[in-house]
């Protein structure tokens, strides 16, 4: 089949393209690489099954021939990426989700969303079900990307309900692996670089905040799972396995192995960086396992040492 990935040159959307080409797929993949990145295709790149469009979502797009689906991955999905790129992501959640509706209107095609457990916002049910409407403050520093992600998932079910447009919505948690942006941002890449540099890892506040991180082939596997199911309707594609920050810097720590020389440290963090942001993370996945039968299968010590084991092969540190 043929499949369109907006977003395809990015960290989730290069692994979801090279597992789409392995079940035997033909993948259109666009990008404007405002966040993205093409070292994460470049080995794709003439591959026959394999075409890279730069194109900013947010602009009409056509294109020649039949798409079975079309799968919408384009955002910035870190708080450097979304903070720095405020109107930019409001616009790809609001503009570009609508164009890529209305591409998988026309062409009758199916169209999964790939939105975040970011809906939930702080949240004050734990862990999150599909069905908490979530604690969101709509004007802070994070609702233009916490938003931006839930209205995209309202447009994406008034398309079904007034089109029956086959849709599917993914609530995607913390996930890391290789070909993560080291500079986004976010806890995994910040503490690899610095486990892999001997550099302190530094903790925000006292290291009690939660969250579960999901290997990216795991999401992967969910999200094709859920694609081609016949479930309309939210499922969270998480670890559901919870620990703090600290506990995590322990992990990185042991993974990086016996040379690294770093020690986790505490620091005061930046107040207009972390506002909002959430204390406990963890989905609940009865859904993804009842109807997708699917459940993340890679451990937290074996995705890190691919992680860490890629950058510093990469030489991207």
């Amino acid at each position: 089949m043929r499949i369109l990935i907006a977003g395809g040159s990015g960290f989730i959307g290069s692994h979801l393209t090279e597992r789409l080409i392995a079940d035997g797929n033909d993948v259109v993949a666009l990008d404007n690489f405002i966040t993205g990145s093409r070292i994460n295709v470049a080995h794709l790149v003439g591959h026959p099954q394999f075409e890279l469009i730069e194109h900013d979502i947010t602009q009409p797009f056509e294109i020649d021939g039949k798409l079975a689906a079309v799968m919408n991955l384009a955002s910035p999905a870190s708080p450097v990426g979304y903070l720095d790129n405020p109107i930019e992501t409001m616009l790809v959640g609001s503009h570009g989700t609508h164009n890529m509706l209305e591409l998988a209107r026309v062409k009758g095609a199916r169209f999964l969303h790939a939105s975040t457990s970011e809906v939930y916002g702080d949240p004050l049910e734990h862990p999150q079900r599909e069905s908490y409407w979530g604690h969101v403050n709509p004007i802070g520093v994070r609702s233009v990307y916490d938003e931006a992600k839930r209205f995209a998932e309202a447009l994406t079910m008034a398309y079904h309900r007034k089109h029956g447009l086959q849709t599917r919505l993914i609530r995607i948690f913390n996930t890391y692996g290789p070909r993560m942006d080291l500079d986004d941002g976010r806890v995994v890449p910040n503490f690899v670089k610095q486990a892999v540099r001997n550099e302190p890892l530094t903790i925000y506040g006292d290291g009690k905040a939660t969250r579960s991180f999901t290997y990216v082939s795991d999401l992967v596997d969910g999200m094709v799972r859920l694609l081609w199911s016949n479930e309309g309707m939210p499922v969270n594609i998480g670890n559901p396995t919870e620990m703090t920050i600290t506990e995590f810097a322990k992990a990185v720590l042991a993974a990086a192995g016996p040379n690294c020389q770093s020690q986790a440290v505490y620091v005061q963090p930046m107040r207009d960086r972390i506002a909002d942001d959430p204390q406990r993370r963890r989905p609940d996945i009865t859904r993804a396992r009842t109807i997708l039968g699917w459940e993340p299968k890679v451990s937290l010590e074996e995705g890190l040492k691919h992680t860490i084991a890629y950058f510093r092969e990469a030489a991207l540190v």
